[in-house]
């Protein structure tokens, strides 16, 4: 075949897609339009929504700092209402801890339990904020509550592995000690002082229970 020829074919080879092209265009290509109107879209929505939710994360994250601040300068019912403000799906988290915390600075132990309990049954609530609320209201209630109530309470997290178990050791030890229970006292405050990996601070609380305890218990 010549050159002529190859050209010839290329040409009209050219010619038939150009014509099944335009055929196809003709069929759906108010189609193809549309696709690339909605791809746009889509886009510009995406984008919007980003900005949106780093716009109102900034705007929470400036009330939330306000909030903390005024907590800090003792204006305890500005700081409330601050945080009453913060409606942020993570912040709202921590204003409502912060809440809880305020009423118990307050010494409205009954509010502030019933307001960790709240945060802790409610579902939508990060699991590790939520066993956090628990314990809070643990401490609160060793005061009130016998060691048997506060291991219904906390009795999960009990256990070699669990993060809040010499938290919820020394909660169990206090309210063992208030009743006398000095036994119990003392077999929790030692778990605590045995544990490798209790925190230091923790830890010296706990030896030093042990010798307020050991007067108290059975002579050997």
């Amino acid at each position: 075949m010549s050159d002529t020829d190859e050209a010839i074919f290329r040409e009209v080879d050219d010619e038939v897609r150009t014509e099944e092209y335009k055929k196809i265009w003709d069929r759906f290509g108010k189609y193809f339009t549309g696709l690339a109107i909605f791809a746009v879209a889509a886009v510009a929505a995406f984008q919007g929504w980003k900005y949106y939710q780093v716009k109102q994360s900034e705007d929470a994250g400036v009330i939330y700092t306000d909030a903390v601040k005024k907590a800090a300068d003792g204006k305890t019912d500005d700081a409330m209402a601050a945080f009453a403000a913060v409606h942020h799906v993570g912040y709202s988290q921590l204003a409502k801890l912060q809440e809880a915390k305020l009423l118990a600075d307050k010494g409205d132990t009954d509010k502030a339990v019933a307001a960790y309990d709240a945060f802790a049954a409610d579902a939508a609530n990060d699991p590790a904020l939520a066993d956090l609320a628990r314990i809070r209201a643990g401490y609160m209630l060793v005061d009130s509550k016998s060691p048997d109530e506060l291991l219904v309470r906390l009795g999960k997290f009990d256990k070699d592995g669990q993060v809040w178990r010499n938290q919820v050791r020394e909660i169990f030890g206090l309210s063992a000690y208030r009743t006398k229970d000095y036994a119990m006292a003392d077999r929790f405050m030692r778990a605590i002082y045995g544990d490798a990996e209790a925190p230091a601070a923790l830890r010296q609380r706990a030896q030093l229970m042990v010798q307020l305890i050991a007067p108290n218990l059975p002579k050997k």
